[in-house]
């Protein structure tokens, strides 16, 4: 086991990570890697809570770009139907069901690979501001963002906006043809730069190497601030896409993931996302212990299935997890 002394220490947050110390962490046995990471967890976080974020797709299908985990390329032959954005009255009312449900944030997904129409644009503004009223958080995914676009959400009133980095630099150009990394890292630049809170993870299980889930999260920890949220997400595989036939990775996996994550990020919530339908109550569990605090809250995440609320809220109840 390394020497906390040179490895870790859970008063200080770092942005100065190297591949060889982040890797130390994946090589630990499993129960000694939970253990680091439940102590950083319990001194910036009480350690039995949970924040539950919604997830609504108000926009679906039809996007120009080739991700190779995506259902929502129309380069790919999937079940997916394409759905022009939602009015804003139906998406304020799947915010008031949500936040009835126990959620304390919307978010809210299209795709697309930016926002491109002015129209669009500005009824996303609108339902920013709709959404808000509501008192809740708001976050949004809506593909590449300008310097002026991120800006004109932050006036609006958005306080979260989700743009993923997915997996390493090295692996994504096998992931995505269509645009590169440094064009996520540009609008992750101009959410900060707005004043937006990020929320900012990847996905694992999509062929790459333990050492690309070791860059993913130096390079989320290696920002100038963290990631306020980090979700981590399990591939679903998707017929018609890509990565439809691949294989499945080992269930522990996404555990080492995850208690890694709550080392290099130890204010950041890191949210047990895409994947859970996929989980016992038992992996869950353990995600919990690894770090994880946070989930997405629901029957559906953007296209696929999620956890409905009464099998989540038993779990939390049996876990004596408090909702914040």
């Amino acid at each position: 086991m390394p020497k906390e002394n040179s490895l870790l220490n859970a008063t200080t947050i770092r942005h100065d990570w190297q591949i060889d110390e982040i890797m130390q962490f994946f090589n630990l046995p499993l129960l000694d890697l939970i253990f680091l990471a439940q102590k950083v967890h319990r001194n910036h976080f009480e350690p039995n809570q949970v924040q539950l974020s919604s997830l609504l797709n108000i926009k679906t299908g039809g996007c120009s770009e080739d991700c190779a985990y995506c259902s929502q390329s129309k380069r790919f032959d999937t079940d997916t139907s394409d759905q022009a954005l939602m009015s804003v009255e139906d998406i304020v009312n799947a915010a008031k069901k949500a936040k009835e449900k126990g959620s304390s944030r919307f978010c809210m997904g299209t795709a697309w690979r930016s926002p491109k129409k002015a129209i669009d644009f500005a009824q996303i503004l609108d339902i920013i501001k709709a959404v808000k009223a509501l008192d809740l958080e708001t976050c949004m995914t809506l593909g590449m963002l300008t310097e002026e676009q991120a800006q004109q959400l932050k006036i609006a009133g958005l306080d979260y906006y989700n743009h993923n980095l997915d997996t390493s630099p090295d692996y994504y150009k096998k992931i995505v043809s269509t645009h590169s990394y440094q064009d996520r890292l540009n609008t992750l630049n101009h959410i900060r730069n707005a004043g937006l809170k990020m929320c900012c993870g990847g996905i694992i299980g999509m062929g790459e190497t333990i050492e690309d889930r070791a860059a993913l999260l130096q390079n989320l920890a290696n920002l100038p601030i963290h990631p306020e949220s980090v979700p981590i997400n399990q591939l679903i595989p998707i017929e018609g896409t890509p990565l439809g036939k691949i294989a499945k990775i080992d269930t522990f996996d996404i555990v080492g993931c995850i208690a890694t994550a709550r080392i290099l990020m130890p204010t950041s919530y890191v949210r047990l996302s895409a994947g859970r339908t996929e989980m016992s109550d038992e992996l869950q569990a353990l995600c919990f212990l690894a770090g994880a605090n946070s989930v997405f809250y629901g029957e559906k995440l953007l296209t696929t299935d999620n956890p409905n609320v009464e099998q989540d809220q038993s779990l939390f109840k049996r876990l004596g997890l408090q909702i914040i």
